[in-house]
């Protein structure tokens, strides 16, 4: 549905809400202004409905993890809520552990023919990047990671580890072991991938056990790498001794038109880490490997090595099962694919000099903005999402900064939400640089 407003935006609930968050939340984490935040109340398909009964067009997902609509789990939730909310997932587990991790192998490693696939489960993507690369190095002895400039890869410290996002590195550098290597992630299919292959051989392989990658970069502003990218990185871990990780927090589970974004360029992984959408709302992530590399580890004696609380969650369990059955089935991708077509083709029709770049894979869309000089227009992106949010519609940026308009919506997006969206756009663009040109 599209929005349908009733009070100034935020409104009053929202604004009260903010002022009673700052006195009590430490003051780096949620941003408040006049005109940000709105605070949700209730979500289902598309939209949100915030505190003071307005309704908004999401385009967010929740963070890309309501790809298959706000609430689709929700009865699942309630059913095993109704029978047990929390057990011990790694000393007795329930039997939904089993068909989580039954279902994860069958729609990777056992799908591209690799054998069975071995899991751990976690909480949350950073989490599950940790569990990659604690079996790299059991599985190499080596400490060293690979990692490609703007990666995100979340932020707890071992997932900083191999982190390219400087501004979410940098505060806590001196707490980390100087462990990581940085590579350019190629924009193009010749310069960038033959740079690439410059400094892949620049490195040292007897350092390196890890080499993690997004097969499309989200946080750095939806940035799709040519093909020929992952087979490259393919065969240097190969003759490396390397081990290879996907990061498909976001990109996986369709988001991007494919089950896998990896599967664009039919290039396997020795790991990948899934989480997101993987539940559709429950904290809930996997780190699946290969057998040879997951047995890496040595078998439990009744402490394992690592595990957390919540592991296994029989909810998160339960919600996954569901989401991951709707998601293998075939008509999904194709659903994302026409849709992202259609929302990149309304896109287009925007003639506007602040666009530099529309770019993109499925639903997972960035729309770069820069000024006449080339310069990465973050001010005019900032002052987009606090107009649309007044018209209506939840958005965020990326990009080192936050100059990319970010278009990660459920699947479900209607023609007449998409030509809205792009109509909003237009608009919120012209008024946000009359703005800016005002002060």
């Amino acid at each position: 549905m599209l929005p349908k407003l009733t009070t100034h935006i935020p409104g009053p609930r929202s604004l009260a809400l903010s002022q009673d968050l700052k006195k009590y939340e430490c003051r780096n984490v949620t941003y408040t202004a006049d005109d940000w935040p709105v605070f949700w109340q209730r979500a289902e398909g598309v939209n949100v409905w915030d505190a003071d009964g307005n309704r908004f067009l999401d385009v967010t997902a929740a963070f890309g993890v309501a790809g298959l609509g706000h609430g689709w789990s929700a009865e699942f939730m309630r059913e095993q809520s109704g029978q047990m909310i929390h057990g011990m997932g790694d000393v007795h587990p329930t039997a939904l552990k089993v068909d989580v991790c039954r279902k994860l192998s069958a729609m990777t490693f056992e799908r591209w023919g690799h054998g069975i696939g071995k899991t751990i489960l976690s909480n949350s993507g950073s989490e599950a990047v940790e569990s990659a690369l604690k079996t790299a190095l059991m599985a190499t002895g080596k400490s060293g990671v690979v990692s490609f400039k703007n990666s995100y890869h979340g932020l707890g410290y071992g997932a900083l580890l191999g982190s390219g996002f400087d501004k979410f590195r940098k505060p806590f550098e001196s707490q980390l072991a100087p462990l990581r290597k940085v590579l350019d992630f190629p924009a193009d299919a010749e310069d960038g991938l033959i740079r690439l292959a410059m400094q892949l051989k620049e490195l040292n392989p007897e350092e390196i056990g890890a080499l993690i990658v997004e097969p499309i970069q989200g946080r750095a502003g939806k940035l799709v790498p040519p093909l020929g990218l992952l087979g490259m990185l393919r065969s240097w871990c190969d003759v490396s001794n390397v081990v290879l990780i996907f990061d498909e927090i976001f990109t996986g589970f369709n988001r991007s038109g494919k089950l896998f974004a990896c599967e664009w360029e039919s290039i396997v992984p020795d790991i990948i880490c899934v989480g997101k959408s993987m539940s559709g709302g429950y904290p809930i992530s996997a780190c699946v490997g290969k057998s040879d590399v997951m047995d890496a580890w040595p078998e439990s004696t009744g402490e394992a090595l690592h595990t957390s609380t919540f592991l296994g969650n029989p909810v998160g369990c339960a919600m996954a099962s569901a989401s991951l059955d709707a998601h293998a089935e075939d008509h999904v991708a194709e659903k994302v694919q026409a849709t992202g077509d259609k929302l990149i083709a309304e896109l287009n029709k925007i003639d506007h000099p602040l666009i530099h770049e529309i770019r993109g894979r499925g639903l997972m869309i960035g729309v770069e903005l820069r000024h006449d000089d080339g310069t990465p227009a973050g001010d005019v992106a900032g002052a987009v999402l606090s107009d649309m949010l007044r018209r209506g519609v939840i958005m965020l940026a990326d990009g080192e900064a936050g100059n990319v308009l970010a278009f990660t919506p459920p699947f479900d997006l209607s023609d007449e939400e998409i030509e809205f969206l792009a109509h909003q756009l237009w608009n919120a663009i012209s008024s946000a640089i009359y703005q800016l040109a005002g002060k």
